[in-house]
């Protein structure tokens, strides 16, 4: 049995569908259920602070995949009595949705999980992923259709990756218990400077770079009411591109999937239709 978190989300959804035609059961571990649409041999009601769920979802599975809920992070109070249980329960290996650097900064929550997760009795895979490209056609959907892109990445370069190609990865690591940590990439890091020029050669208008200082882009975050909590977020992922840790490139999804990893262009030309 492979149990999967967060699975109504932009990497959990996919890692599902990327095992549907496997013959191991997969169990969907959601809070929402009704919100659930994707393929799955069991769907289960899942709240990481609510230990009356912690039962039904925990029993009989052998591998997990873990995401964190970007809502929580006090890790020893709000995550750990669930992964507690889960290794109560018998789960004996967890592949682990990490960010990219999380192995330098221990301030980060994912740093904390994966230090819980190395005391624990169990094996581990710690996929540390770079900025996902769907945060192009997600977050910053309505800016791109309106012709810019507003990030305070200064001349910062991002080596992003396509969610697709980290829940491929999760799934074949569920499959095959592979171990390690393993920093998930896309072939090449980009200053936002090309990322709008590739959108506008992809897009039937032109997309230009918006580069605000750091404070300028929370009051801007704060006025198209995405709230301070994920505006100081963004401010920070866009921080660490602005001061250059953000532009690693490995080759760790090739070794993994036997292919490379998906390219930008290839992406846009994907997802043309949420910006048109």
């Amino acid at each position: 049995m492979l149990l999967v978190t967060g699975a109504t989300g932009t990497v959990g959804s996919t890692v599902c569908a990327a095992l549907a035609d496997d013959p191991l059961e997969v169990r969907a571990g959601v809070r929402s259920p009704d919100r659930f649409d994707g393929p799955a041999d069991e769907v289960v009601t899942f709240d990481f602070t609510d230990p009356s769920t912690y039962r039904e979802t925990f029993e009989g599975v052998d591998s997990m995949f873990l995401v964190r809920p970007p809502a929580l992070s006090r890790v020893r109070r709000d995550i750990a009595p669930a992964l507690a249980a889960a290794v109560g329960a018998g789960v004996d290996h967890v592949v682990f949705l990490s960010v990219i650097g999380a192995d330098r900064n221990r301030l980060v929550p994912h740093a904390r999980i994966e230090s819980w997760l190395e005391s624990a009795p169990l094996s581990t895979t710690f996929l540390r992923a770079s900025f996902f490209m769907q945060n192009l056609s997600t977050t910053h959907r309505e800016e791109i259709r309106s012709g810019e892109l507003i990030v305070p990445a200064g001349t910062g370069r991002t080596s992003f990756i396509d969610a697709r190609d980290v829940a491929a990865v999760a799934a074949e690591t569920l499959l095959t218990r592979t171990t390690g940590e393993y920093d998930l990439t896309g072939p090449e890091a980009l200053g936002y400077q090309d990322v709008c020029r590739q959108l506008s050669a992809t897009l039937e208008h032109e997309v230009t770079y918006t580069a605000p200082s750091l404070w300028r882009f929370l009051l801007h975050s704060l006025r198209t009411d995405r709230g301070l909590s994920k505006s100081l977020v963004m401010g920070g992922i866009y921080t660490t591109a602005r001061l250059g840790l953000a532009d690693r490139v490995t080759d760790d999804v090739s070794r993994l999937l036997g292919r490379e990893p998906t390219a930008l262009e290839t992406f846009m030309e994907d997802y043309r239709g949420v910006w048109e």
